[in-house]
C-alpha cells in the first residue's frame, strides 16, 4: 500500500489538509487540486490508484469528473464526497460509475475502510478464474460476463432479475468474487424464507434478554456481512415494516441490534434479486419506492436458459461430468435423441430444472447412455396450463385440477429454492398440506 497514489479534489483548504493526512497516515502518497480543470491536468499526467473528488467544485461538480474519469479510464476508482443526507446525489454518481461515496463531515473510520477497499481494486483487469463457472458461449452471456466485470469494480447496490433458476445467486457471487471484497463474507439470505416476526433479529441480531427465548447474543447478517458482501435474495417478498429499517440499515450504515442502545457501524455492500419486477411491486403498493431507488442504483438481467441457445448442452455436459464426479461413476453420454430434445425444451425451471431432470435420467438410465425417454421432460409447462389448460380436452375435473396443483406446487418449490416451509407459506397451506400433496403427486 506504501506505493499507493490518491488525487484528492476539494476547493476547502481545510478538508484537503484533513483527507491528506488520513491518506499519508495510511501509506498513502497524495497529492490535491482545488477545482476541475487542476484535476483533469494532473489526471492526464500523472498515474493515480484512487480520486476523492468533492461534490460542488468552482468550475462544476464531483459529477462532472466522474463522468469524465470513466470516459478515460475506467480503472481508476472514484469516490465522491456529498453533503449530509443527499442520498439522491451519492445515488447518481453511483449511476455514473462511481466506486463509493462518503458524507460532510467526513467520518475518518469510514474513509479509511473506503480508502482500503478501493486500492484492493489495483491489478484487477482480467476476468478472474471463477469466471468459468458461468458456462456458455451464447451472446447473451457474454454481455452479462461484461456486465459483472464492470458492476464488480464499484461499491453501488446492484439488483439482479430474472426468472426463477437462471442462476442469480451465481452472479451475486462471482460479482463479489472479482471485486476488492473477494476475501471477506458473502452472506446470502432468502428473504421469502425467514419469518416475519423474526426478520429483525435475523437483520440486525440481538443481545442476550432481549426477548423471550434469546438466550445469547447474535450477531445478524448484517454484521456477520462486515467487510463483505450482504445478498438479499427474492428481497420483493419483505413486508412492508421491514423495508423501512433495511432502508435505514443502507442508508446510515449502521444497525441497532434488538435490546441494543445504540447503532453499531457496518460496512457492507448490497446485492439483492428477485424473480418479480419491482417496478410492478412498487406501483402496487407491496414495495416502497424509496428503497427500490435505493438497491436499484445498477440494475442487471440474467437470460432464461430458453434464450441462450446451445449454452444448453454445454451446461447438460458440466453438470453430468460434475453429478458423475460426486456420485463416483463413470460419467454418462447423452444420446442424439436426448440432446435433441434438450434443445427443444423450454425449461420454465431454467438451469435449476435441468439440473433435476439430469440428476434424474442418471438415476433411470441403464448403462451409461441417457436417452431421450429418461429424461422425462414435461409436456405442459407453465405457459400451456394458464393459457390453454390441459391438452386433453377428454380429461376428468379431477385430472384437470391435478394438472394445476402439480404446476403451481412445482412453481412454488422453484420459487423458494425447494424450501418446502417457505413453499408451504407461499401457497398458504400447511407444511402437512404440502407434504402430502407432493406425496400424491408424485412429486418427491
Amino acid at each position: 500500500m506504501t506505493e499507493a497514489r490518491a488525487l484528492i479534489v476539494d476547493d476547502e483548504a481545510d478538508i484537503r489538509e484533513l483527507l491528506t493526512i488520513t491518506l499519508n497516515r495510511m501509506g498513502v502518497t497524495t497529492q490535491a487540486a482545488a477545482d476541475l480543470a487542476e484535476a483533469r491536468s494532473l489526471l492526464a499526467g500523472q498515474s493515480f490508484d484512487l480520486c476523492l473528488t468533492d461534490m460542488r467544485l468552482p468550475d462544476g461538480n464531483g459529477l462532472e469528473l466522474v463522468e469524465w474519469i470513466q470516459e478515460q479510464s475506467v480503472q481508476l476508482p472514484v469516490a465522491v464526497i456529498t453533503a449530509h443526507g443527499n442520498v439522491e446525489a451519492a445515488v447518481q454518481a453511483l449511476k455514473l460509475g462511481a466506486f463509493d461515496f462518503v458524507s460532510k463531515p467526513v467520518d475518518l473510520a469510514n474513509l479509511r475502510r473506503l480508502v482500503s477497499t478501493a486500492l484492493r481494486l489495483r491489478g484487477i483487469g482480467d476476468a478472474p478464474e471463477e469466471d468459468r463457472r458461468l458456462i456458455g458461449t451464447s451472446r447473451a452471456m457474454e454481455k452479462l460476463r461484461h456486465m459483472i466485470a464492470r458492476v464488480a469494480r464499484s461499491q453501488a447496490p446492484v439488483h439482479i432479475t430474472g426468472e426463477s433458476g437462471t442462476g442469480k445467486e451465481l452472479v451475486a457471487r462471482m460479482i463479489h468474487d472479482s471485486g476488492p471484497r473477494a476475501d471477506q463474507p458473502f452472506v446470502p439470505v432468502n428473504c421469502g424464507a425467514i419469518p416475519t416476526e423474526l426478520m429483525e433479529s435475523e437483520f440486525f441480531g440481538h443481545i442476550k434478554g432481549s426477548f423471550t427465548g434469546a438466550t445469547g447474543d447474535k450477531a445478524g447478517l448484517f454484521r456477520s456481512a462486515d467487510g463483505g458482501t450482504l445478498f438479499l435474495d427474492e428481497v420483493a417478498d419483505l413486508p412492508l415494516h421491514m423495508q423501512v429499517k433495511l432502508l435505514r440499515a443502507i442508508q446510515e450504515k449502521a444497525v441497532r441490534p434488538l435490546g441494543e442502545s445504540r447503532e453499531q457501524p457496518v460496512d457492507v455492500r448490497i446485492l439483492s434479486a428477485t424473480h418479480k419486477s419491482l417496478a410492478e411491486e412498487v406501483a402496487a403498493g407491496h414495495f416502497r419506492e424509496d428503497l427500490y431507488y435505493r438497491i436499484n442504483v445498477i440494475e442487471m438481467s440474467v437470460p432464461p436458459l430458453r434464450e441462450r441457445g446451445g449454452d444448453v448442452l454445454l451446461l447438460a455436459d458440466s453438470l453430468l461430468a460434475r453429478l458423475a464426479d460426486s456420485w463416483g461413476v463413470p460419467v454418462p453420454r447423452l444420446t442424439d435423441n436426448a440432446r435433441e430434445a434438450l434443445q427443444e425444451y423450454r425449461f420454465p425451471g431454467n438451469v435449476r430444472e435441468l439440473e433435476n431432470i439430469l440428476e434424474r435420467a442418471m438415476t433411470l438410465a441403464s448403462g451409461e447412455r441417457i436417452e431421450r425417454s429418461d429424461l422425462q421432460l414435461r409436456t405442459i409447462d407453465e405457459e400451456s396450463v394458464e393459457k390453454t389448460g390441459p391438452p386433453d380436452p377428454g380429461s376428468t375435473l379431477t385430472q384437470r385440477l391435478d394438472v394445476v396443483e402439480r404446476e403451481t406446487i412445482i412453481r412454488a418449490l422453484e420459487q423458494t429454492k425447494y424450501n418446502k416451509t417457505a413453499a408451504a407459506k407461499l401457497l398458504g397451506i400447511s407444511f402437512r398440506a404440502l407434504r402430502y400433496r407432493i406425496k400424491k403427486l408424485g412429486l418427491d
